[in-house]
This record gives structure tokens, sequence and C-alpha cells, in this order.
């Protein structure tokens, strides 16, 4: 049925008609004729028929309670696409499970599973401290959050970060006592060790990360920062990742720990925490020393680590100096692409090397060095005073005859020349020179991870003033990469690599309105926009309606209960 509007000479008229099929024909017929079209809106009869409809439709309804000037609807919007996706993901890693199984037992008095999900959601969309997560929280439509306040997020992260009992730390290493988010890791890759052959390849990198404050007890050290702020305390973070790319466990020491002194106690640990015998280390020339590669020899270990080219002598003038041809390799890129590459193998001392040219690379580094050897020769024509200081142009100046001043070195580019797109690989393992290539090339994953964590989740700078506290707030970050890298599985498996900016744009603009209004209530959602309805998918979740209706509470089906009988009770007819 529909309205329909009957002209009659110059007067219109207001009918209300339904269509009828008729011997397979369409026919109109008039239902009633409600009027004179412009008798009815003056005096705001149609406006009150409508009206009155509307309350046995829905929709229209919900319109109309939405355009009310006074006394209107109780409109409350938050983002649901984050909390929908990483929810599911959340569940399915096993977090939320071996979380709450480990708090078993606990007397918190808040849902501490509940306040770590929240943190670990915040990093991965805006992070930020603890302290903006709190105000963060109330945009989101994050389940069972309400009533979660900062300090209750403080808890949650000393929880994760608290020492575990004397008895059981057993191998934990010189630079730090195993803790509850240990038993997180331990469980979690207990979980999906069914997937793994065997953790026969690990990656292990580090960075640092910078406090505002102290750094904890015993965390916060001065040392060497990778993120350039020697002016903050800091702390050091280790990062073990397989050989599929899953981030298998992080750890942390003070900030005054050298990378050469935590490779060989990383690893004992990593062998007795997950049971894994034999295992290939591929690590970057920054955490490696002599005594490094006898500890692994010594254990029966294999690995692919970085040499380093111009400070080792034996890979300078020996291992470079080799004279046999390379042999050229094209090496597998994402996307179908490949890198050509001129790798050959060289055997000194019983060591076996595996040194690599990248062309590309070469070119490239030849450009910049030209670069920066004419920005040298024009500061050389205004002055020399002001060079010695700087690091990229020190190293290719030479002293004048008369010692007065400095000139362009040619032996210095010559020398550095030889290192243009050119890198040495040392390794004992049984793997052919593209297979320990390859090995070399997949610890770009943890980089990547790191750059993930640092930049996209921003995990510095710390706030907290505790060891316990410090260790959970990073350990966030740990979980995050997990949910993150088990979407970008998802996602390849679907056939698409959504940027990660438009991940979180799309995410964010999937919003859901709860409105109420005389006792009824709805939510109304906006279209899945962008790469979010493909996201949803992957993950295996299922949009609700754009439009819903919330029943009302169900009144109870129970009898009302007898009223109390006063006084003296009835006594028994069968009572003597």
């Amino acid at each position: 049925m529909f309205f329909r509007v009957k002209q009659s000479g110059p007067r219109s008229y207001l009918q209300i008609v339904e269509n009828r099929r008729d011997d397979g024909a369409v026919r109109q017929k008039v239902v009633a004729t409600l009027g004179r079209a412009d008798e009815l809106a003056a005096r705001g009869a149609l406006a009150a028929l409508l009206a009155s409809g509307a309350r046995h439709c829905e929709q229209v309804l919900l319109l109309s309670t939405l355009q009310a000037d006074l006394d209107g609807p109780n409109v409350l919007a938050k983002r649901v696409g984050a909390p929908l996706l990483f929810g599911r993901l959340w569940e399915e890693t096993g977090c939320r499970a071996v979380i709450d199984g480990l708090l078993a037992g606990r007397g918190f008095e808040f849902a501490v599973e509940r306040a770590v999900f929240a943190t670990v959601l915040h990093r991965l969309m805006v992070s930020g401290s603890d302290r903006a997560c709190e105000k963060w929280l109330a945009d989101y439509d994050v389940p069972d959050v309400d009533g979660l306040a900062l300090h209750h997020l403080y808890r949650a992260m000393a929880w994760l970060g608290e020492e575990l009992p004397a008895e059981q730390q057993a191998g934990a290493t010189p630079f730090a006592p195993r803790t509850v988010k240990d038993l997180v890791e331990e469980q979690l890759f207990e979980r999906r060790r069914d997937l793994f052959a065997e953790l026969s390849v690990v990656f292990l990198d580090t960075t640092s990360l910078s406090f505002t404050g102290a750094g904890g007890e015993s965390l916060g050290e001065r040392g060497y920062s990778k993120d350039h702020r020697p002016d903050l305390m800091q702390m050091i973070v280790g990062v073990v990742i397989d050989a599929d790319g899953r981030p298998v466990c992080s750890e942390m020491w003070p900030g005054n720990t050298a990378d050469v002194r935590v490779l060989i106690p990383v690893i004992d640990r990593l062998r007795s925490r997950f049971s894994i015998g034999r295992v290939c280390v591929v690590a970057d020339r920054g955490m490696i020393s002599a005594a490094t590669i006898a500890a692994l020899e010594e254990r029966g270990l294999e690995y692919v680590l970085g040499a380093r080219e111009r400070t080792d002598a034996l890979v300078r003038c020996v291992v470079l100096a080799d004279s046999r041809p390379f042999t050229p390799l094209c090496v597998p890129r994402a996307g179908g692409e490949e890198t050509q590459l001129f790798v050959k193998e060289v055997k000194v001392e019983g060591r076996r090397y595996v040194v690599c040219r990248n062309e590309a690379e070469a070119a490239k580094d030849a450009a910049d060095r030209r670069a920066i050897i004419e920005a040298l020769d024009q500061q050389l024509k205004r002055g020399d005073k002001a060079l010695i200081g700087n690091s990229a142009y020190r190293r290719y100046l030479r002293t004048t005859t008369d010692q007065r001043a400095f000139e362009i070195d040619p032996g210095k580019l010559a020398d550095e020349a030889r290192y243009d797109g050119v890198f040495v690989l040392r390794t004992n393992a049984r793997l052919t020179p593209l297979q320990t290539v390859l090995r070399y090339r997949d610890l770009i994953l943890v980089e990547q991870l790191f750059r993930s964590a640092k930049a996209l989740m921003r995990t510095r700078p710390i706030y907290h003033s505790s060891d316990a506290a410090i260790r959970g707030h990073v350990f966030c970050s740990f979980l995050a990469l997990i949910l993150r890298k088990e979407l970008d599985e998802r996602c390849r498996k679907a056939g698409f690599r959504p940027e990660w900016g438009d991940v979180l744009r799309d995410l964010d603009r999937l919003q859901q309105a709860t409105i109420e209004q005389d006792g009824k209530t709805w939510t109304v959602r906006t279209q899945a926009d962008g790469c979010a309805a493909a996201l949803l998918q992957a993950a295996g979740i299922a949009l609700p309606p754009r439009i819903q209706a919330t029943p009302p509470p169900r009144a109870s089906t129970e009898p009302p209960a007898s009223p109390k009988r006063r006084g003296r009770p009835r006594r028994s007819a069968t009572r003597p």
C-alpha cells in the first residue's frame, strides 16, 4: 500500500491505495480517501496519522525519534571495528584463555584480563602511555571494561611483570628473573606447537627503549641508545621470532647490557623454556664476539651470523681479498620480484664465510658516497675547521703535507669502495650459500617487528616506576605484535595485503550508535568501508544488521511468592 494524490479540478485529495493482481494484471484499489491534502496538512492530521502508524514500524519510529527537538533520544556512538577484529584474534590465538588460566585463584577485584586486552588494543590503534588508554577506552565498544580505571591498568601491568616464586626461577638469565609474562609466552607456544615441525631456526635482535624517569629499580641504566636519546635512562629489549616470523618470546635487560653478552644466555634459556634441541641461531654482527661464537660451537649449535667486514682483520684482509669468482643468484622477494646477488663461499682457518654482493646496493652506496664527497669538497673551499667533527666527512679526510689543513684522501675512497653492496656471513650450518643468505635476510622480519613496536605502537617513552610494571608495559607491545602477525597471516591467506595505516583508519570508521527512547533501544552501525569488511571476513566475523532493535527484558514467568502468614501457624488437622 502507498499514498497517492488524486487531482480533482483545483483540489488535491490524499488517498491510500493498494496494488492487487486481478486475472494476471496489477490493478490499483483505493482503500480510503483521507481528505483534501491542504486541509490535512493545515490541521496536522497527516503528521498525527504517520506518527500513529510509526509505532508499529521500528525503522520509521527510529527515524522519528532522531528528529525530535525536545526531549530527544539518548544517542551513544562508539567505535566497534577494532574490538570486533582484534577481540576475535585475542580469543583464537589463545591469549585470553592463557591469561584467564594464570589468574585462576588470584583475588583481584577487577577484570585483569580485560585490562590487559584494552592495553594491547590501545597499543595497536593509537598507542601512547597507559595514562592515555583510560580516556581512549570511552570511545571504543570493548566488552566488559566498564569500571576500569587507570590504577587497574597499572596493576594489570605489574601483574604481568611480577616475579615468580624462587622455585620457578630455574632458567632465568643473569640479567632478568622469570616473571608471569614468561608463563604467558610458554603457554602460548604450547598451544600452537603442533603448527611447528621443529623450532629449528630462531632470529634474535635487540633495541633500546628510553624512560621518562628513573626506569624502575634495576632496568633503567645509561648505555648506548639506539633510539638516539642518550639523555634518558633506558632498557634493552630483545625479541625472538621463528622461521615463519611469529614472535616466540621477549627478553628485557638493564640499559647498560652489551649485546654481545646476551646471545648465549638467551639461547640457553630458549632451549630450556621451549624444550627444543637442534637450533640454528641467526643474529646480526652487533651481537657477535669470539667468545660468543666459541660458546655456540661448544654447545653444538648452528649459526648464521653477520661478520664485521671493516673491523675483523681476517675478513678484511683475507676473505674479501679472495680472488675466486662470484656465482650469480636470484633471491625471491615479496610480490614476485627478485634480487640479483653474487655469492661465493670462502673457507679460512677452518671457518666458513659466505661473501655476498648486491649490485643495486653497490650502486646506491657509490652514489651516496659521491654526494658526500661533493658536499665535502664544497665545505673544504669554505674552510675545514668544522669538518673533523662530522663523522660522515672525517672518514674520507687526511691532513695535508704541512699538517695545517685537511684534504680528501683518495686511498680512503678506494678502500671504502671495496665494501659497496658487500656483506659477509659466518656460518657453521649445513646450508648452501643461497640458503645461508635467505636465513640471514629473514632477520629483517625482526627489524620490522621492532619498527612496528616503536614507531606504530610507540612503546616509548615509558612512565612506570617499578620493574614489574615496566616489564608488563613492554610485554603488552609483544602481545600486540602477536595479534598483528596473526592478522597479517589471515590477510595473506585471503589474498590481500592492506597497508597498516588503512587498517587503522577503516576500522575506526566502523562505528555503532545505541539509541534509547521511551523504553525502546536500537543499535545502528555505519557501513564497513575500505578494507574493514575484508579484514573482518578474513577473521571469520559476520557483521550485525545495520539497524537492530533490542528487545525489552522479558518479564519473569515465575509465580509471585505467597505472602508470609502472620500470627500463630494453623494447626494440622492430623495432629492430635
